[in-house]
């Protein structure tokens, strides 16, 4: 029976934890407990094995040689498209393959915004965008005259749906919002988001990068018009990604770079370009990355999203519970639907000096702004820590994690 097939109580999360090589070093003489995957997923042999294999056995570049090596290399890479596009329920020739979630929304920025919007148009995000779903738009804004506009959160760190609707007025021509929060870890209802966008006629643009890692996700019955993930926050390899967009948009857009790959002929006197979604990766991609990514996906499928996403709501509710009991722990962002990220603080301590001392215990947790700034002014602190989870983890690892926290408290308050 396979994986996919078994019942979720059923799966063996130390056999599955086993296959993450990393997971079993020491770090300062103790055992590490990585409690940050929404930064970096750690990656299965299956997907480190995949990228050595392809660099010792099919290394060549991709569609451009007839011989034996360039077609293993072509095959290899284009198959890695079609296994992420059945994984999204999307058709493989509307995803653009990118260095991941920040150049997926660039693309869309240059490519589909800026030769469209104009003095008067709108621009809405929300309050909890990571940078890469904020700084394109302002750059593009800049250069069209349109505005930003801002759409506000609860204090639990939900998004505030009435406001989100209230702002959608007849200025604004594309909404970016992200599919989880990478500090709050709130799940954002993006189908009903999208829903009500449509019927205004609004452009769509979800950052999925903290999704795909945590949850089954289906980018067809989402309704949007982009769909931008990252590849090594899903056990792929770092430089993977891509961007999904409907297949009128991709025909509609210019291309984002020019070189290699992305023509069809070229003269001096003008360019032919190539079909979408070739006509966006210009140049020699990041192929064994990509063929990484595409195991990644098989390793993923393998377990189950659903599972994953059973297994991490477990983990979470264990780590919440404890952290909850801990006085002068302020965890910041209790959305009703949440992914497996947990942002802290804690009264008398500095986030840096926490983390610090925490990795001096053999725990791995981020501090700092998490890329998100204005979300950082809107709680009122510089920095937060962020404990985040993924699948491989374990209660054993959270009870090691409180025992730490516990004696970095008493160093610090």
């Amino acid at each position: 029976m396979s994986l996919a097939a078994a019942p979720a109580g059923s799966i063996d999360w130390a056999r599955i934890r086993a296959d993450f090589p990393l997971l079993s070093r020491q770090v300062h003489g103790k055992p590490l407990v990585y409690f940050d995957s929404a930064n970096t997923g750690q990656k299965p042999a299956a997907v480190i094995e995949a990228t050595d294999d392809f660099y010792r056995r099919h290394n060549a570049n991709v569609s451009r040689a007839v011989h034996m090596l360039g077609t293993e290399a072509t095959e290899a890479y284009e198959g890695a498209r079609r296994k992420l596009a059945a994984h999204l329920n999307v058709r493989a020739n509307e995803l653009v393959l990118t260095s991941g979630t920040t150049f997926a929304i660039n693309l869309v920025a240059y490519s589909w915004a800026l030769p469209r919007l104009q003095p008067g148009d709108a621009i809405l995000v929300t309050r909890m965008e990571h940078h890469a779903n904020i700084v394109p738009w302002q750059l593009v804004a800049e250069r069209t005259g349109a505005t930003i506009k801002v759409a506000d959160i609860t204090p639990d760190g939900a998004l505030d749906l009435d406001a989100l609707q209230a702002a959608m007025t007849a200025d604004v021509r594309l909404l970016a919002v992200t599919h989880v929060s990478n500090v709050l870890g709130t799940v954002n209802p993006v189908r009903d988001i999208c829903r009500m966008a449509r019927k205004r006629g609004i452009v769509t643009v979800v950052d999925g990068s903290q999704a795909l890692p945590h949850m089954p996700v289906d980018v067809a019955a989402i309704g949007c018009d982009f769909y931008a993930l990252t590849g090594h926050k899903m056990c792929g390899p770092t430089g993977t990604g891509a961007l999904w967009a409907r297949g009128e948009h991709l025909e509609a857009m210019p291309p984002f770079l020019g070189g290699g790959e992305m023509i069809r002929e070229v003269r001096f006197e003008g360019t032919v370009f190539n079909d979408p979604p070739h006509r966006f990766e210009a140049g020699t991609p990041n192929i064994a990355g990509h063929v990484g990514l595409g195991a990644a996906v098989d390793y993923l499928g393998a377990i189950g999203m659903a599972h994953v996403a059973a297994r991490e709501a477990e983990l979470l509710a264990h780590l919440t519970g404890e952290m909850r009991k801990v006085d002068g722990l302020r965890i910041i962002g209790n959305a009703p639907e949440k992914a497996a990220v947990v942002s802290f603080l804690v009264e008398g301590a500095h986030a840096h000096d926490l983390a610090t001392l925490l990795d001096l215990e053999g725990v791995a947790v981020r501090s700092g702004h998490h890329c998100a700034h204005p979300l950082m002014a809107w709680i009122g602190v510089p920095a937060t820590c962020r404990a985040s989870l993924a699948f491989y983890n374990t209660h054993a690892e959270i009870e090691a994690f409180m025992g730490a926290l516990s004696k970095v408290r008493k160093l610090l308050c």
